[in-house]
């Protein structure tokens, strides 16, 4: 396989931009030496907070994390369920195995692929203790019907929106549509950091407090531990990358936004790709463009070859992976999930992709396509 020529995310030209400011918050680290909950951890979980549109954040070391963290906060434990998508990284499933709990998998919708929202409720049982809802390739599923699932069973609602963050539901933000929003700062995420990190958003104050104090390895005060707890801190110098960032990330979302729609009007003729839905009452922060194709092998392959990167978001859905196969449960048929798994190819997606390097990715992606 040769080298690609063309960049699947593109960090080095947002450093570039942002280079100065970037420089000077890390330097700020350094000069103040607090690296573990310095200031910059306040000030960023406040502005977090401010464009979420309220209640709280709190920042912690990763994606992951983010969602441990809000199922220990919520009690949830060994007995307990908790209703999830099979189609999405495997840390959606890992966090309700770890705190010991059994992930039970529904359905996604073919054209999205978020979870269906008509699959969730035949899957409650009195075990069912919450729903976990993940806002995939950057747009949010149907949270108004599943918040009113949740209402109707008494259960809470956990959005893994790690890759969603910037994106709107019926004029709400991500991560402000359930009783706790998650979110990561993985470097490839819409707003990343240069390392590992992530935050979690929730109104309720005695989750936010309880929520605190787990990541501090349950500490209430130092050397007084309340509840069971993790190292779940997200540094400062992480914390003052995302603060550089988010100076720029309404601009980026709306670059994001155009070079999407641009995808989807250069595909629109073709009948062997088929390009991501976004239904009308919300938007995409566009985490990855993410099209459907037959004989998947062979479209990686050409573009690869000449040049373009793909990737695959995700190839085995996770009632199929050795690690959970034995430990979920499967609530009626999965197939749409097993179907997609097998089609989904991500194209590459970033702010600064110009019109003459999508035209180039594009026309290889087509020829493959549609290649006999």
């Amino acid at each position: 396989m040769s080298k690609p020529l063309i960049d699947f995310i593109d960090l080095k030209s947002q450093y570039r931009t942002l280079k100065t400011s970037i420089d000077d918050r890390i330097q700020a680290v350094l000069n103040h030496g607090q690296y573990v909950m310095g200031p910059e951890v306040g000030e960023l979980e406040g502005k977090l907070a401010t464009f979420v549109g309220g209640g709280q954040c709190i920042t912690v070391a990763s994606g992951t994390e983010a969602l441990l963290i809000a199922l220990m906060a919520l009690g949830i434990k060994a007995g307990d369920e908790v209703i999830t998508s099979p189609f999405t990284f495997a840390a959606t499933a890992e966090v309700i195995a770890l705190v010991g709990a059994t992930p039970v998998f529904v359905d996604i919708e073919p054209d999205t692929c978020n979870i269906d929202v008509h699959s969730i409720e035949a899957a409650i049982t009195s075990k069912t203790r919450a729903i976990m809802p993940v806002s995939l390739y950057g747009q949010a599923p149907d949270m108004d019907d599943i918040n009113a699932i949740a209402d109707r069973h008494n259960l809470a609602v956990v959005d893994d929106a790690a890759q969603s963050f910037g994106a709107t539901y019926r004029d709400r933000r991500s991560c402000a549509l359930s009783t706790i929003g998650c979110t990561s700062f993985f470097p490839s995420k819409p707003l990343g950091c240069y390392g590992d990190g992530g935050a979690i958003f929730t109104t309720d104050d005695s989750l936010a407090t309880a929520m605190r104090e787990i990541r501090v390895h349950g500490q209430e005060r130092r050397y007084h531990h309340t509840r069971i707890g993790v190292g779940g801190r997200m540094d400062t110098i992480q914390c003052a990358v995302v603060l550089s960032k988010l100076e720029r990330f309404d601009w980026e979302l709306e670059r994001r936004e155009q070079i999407a729609q641009r995808y989807i009007r250069l595909l629109s003729g073709s009948d062997a790709v088929t390009p991501p839905v976004v239904r009308p009452d919300r938007t995409s922060a566009w985490a990855q463009f993410t099209v459907q194709v037959e004989r998947r092998d062979h479209v990686i392959k050409s573009l690869n070859d000449n040049g373009v990167p793909t990737a695959i978001h995700y190839p085995i859905p996770l009632h199929q992976q050795p690690a959970y196969r034995d430990l979920c449960r499967i609530a009626g048929s999965l197939s749409n999930a097993e179907h997609v798994a097998g089609r989904v190819l991500s194209l590459p997606m970033h702010s600064y992709l110009s019109e003459a390097t999508q035209d180039t990715i594009v026309a290889r992606l087509l020829d493959s396509a549609t290649a006999s």
